[in-house]
């Protein structure tokens, strides 16, 4: 009994020193249609949310006016404060409780007012909880300001975008530049989603966030892209693998650092939300703290489970890749499908012996087959060699 449970303590301590080691062989890529699925699905639930329901937007986004009552010198609670405001006639667009302790507080938000019917309403809400008026600070936020930020959020989103794309194409390839912004955008639709399904508010705080995440999710596809690129360089020079089991050993090999990175990132965000809002009742941090925490697990995801597989779908569409795993399946096989005028091809007619990583910027001349350059090369020798015998 005992030597039993010793080997099987032996197998889960190689499991995780595999890991470790990045010696791990997960098919990530051979099972990669589930995964095109299984977020296929969710974004289509998502977007059926979004649709649907809305999203919440905060104040400063939708305008308004926003009471603050301080909690600690009145008996009465939030919903006795939300009654009174809209008895006065105010449309309570939400109201939540922040602080604790003394310093906890009743946010109490309305649409937009007049002057007059703010200040009617304020005495309304000082007269339920038995405080003065003067106790009670009013914030108002116009709407325009709600679309500058807004505004001005898109452009740093499309210029990110931007700049990203660029960056990853001049120093991987264009493939992997198409997958990374797909996974980014990926990634903000889930997030998005998320919040119209739980119903937070969207603040300036939420938007903070989202350009955060993207900069998590972009630092985890970095790290898998910069493997694969080292695995695939010189992949067209031998006949040991294909481009997807290069692409698939990549991401086993940066799997552990994947999963240190997300798992160090969201553990303080999570103490933030779970502890900090549900425990404390901060509720000022819920908006940043959800959009965290779900961004950056959603991040890790796509750069494994959706980034490099969607390399390896373009890369195989190419006629150098698709003709490169033929040649491997053969060798596999014990079948040889080269002629013998393929064999005496010269190297700079040879695709197999390209030192480029690039394979998606190969010339088109690499791409015909020598055959008909050996062939063309022959009818000139014979040609030659009939002049030689003219002159004899």
């Amino acid at each position: 009994m005992s030597n039993k449970q010793t080997e099987r303590g032996e197998k889960r301590l190689n499991v995780f020193s595999r890991l470790y080691r990045g010696e791990t062989d997960f098919q990530f890529v051979a099972h990669r249609k589930k995964f095109y699925i299984a977020s296929a699905v969710v974004i289509a639930a998502l977007a059926v949310v979004m649709l649907t329901k809305g999203f919440v937007l905060g104040i400063d986004f939708a305008g308004g006016v926003q009471y603050n009552v301080p909690a600690g010198e009145t008996s009465a609670s939030l919903e006795d404060v939300e009654g009174a405001a809209a008895s006065a006639g105010a449309d309570v667009a939400s109201g939540q409780v922040v602080g604790s302790g003394e310093d906890q507080s009743y946010i109490v938000r309305i649409g937009e007012l007049s002057t007059d019917e703010a200040a009617s309403i304020r005495d309304a809400i000082a007269a339920e909880a038995g405080i003065g008026a003067d106790a009670i600070s009013v914030s108002e936020v116009s709407a325009t300001w709600g679309e500058s930020v807004s505004r001005q959020a898109l452009i740093a989103l499309a210029v990110f975008l931007v700049l990203v794309a660029a960056f990853i194409w001049i120093r991987f390839e264009r493939r992997m530049a198409i997958a990374a912004i797909a996974a980014l955008l990926h990634d903000l639709v889930l997030t998005a989603g998320v919040y119209a399904l739980v119903g937070f508010e969207i603040t300036p705080s939420t938007i903070v966030g989202m350009l955060t995440i993207l900069g998590y999710s972009l630092y985890d596809t970095v790290v898998v892209f910069d493997k694969v690129q080292e695995n695939t360089a010189q992949l067209l020079q031998t006949r040991s693998k294909t481009f997807a089991e290069g692409v698939n050993d990549a991401i086993n090999q940066t799997l552990m650092r994947s999963i240190n990175t997300s798992i160090i990132g969201v553990l303080p965000v999570a103490a933030l939300l779970f502890v900090g809002v549900g425990l404390l009742g901060v509720g000022t941090l819920k908006d940043l703290a959800l959009v965290l925490f779900v961004g950056m697990l959603v991040g890790a995801y796509s750069s494994i489970f959706l980034a490099a597989p969607w390399v390896v779908d373009m890369a195989e569409r190419g006629a150098v890749v698709r003709r490169h795993n033929q040649k491997v399946a053969s060798k596999r096989a014990g079948t040889d499908d080269e002629k013998p005028a393929r064999k005496a091809a010269k190297p700079d007619e040879d695709d197999d012996r390209l030192v480029l990583a690039k394979s998606d910027d190969l010339p088109l001349e690499l791409l015909e087959e020598p055959e008909k350059a050996s062939s063309g090369s022959g009818g000139g020798n014979r040609s030659g060699g009939a002049k030689k015998r003219k002159r004899r």
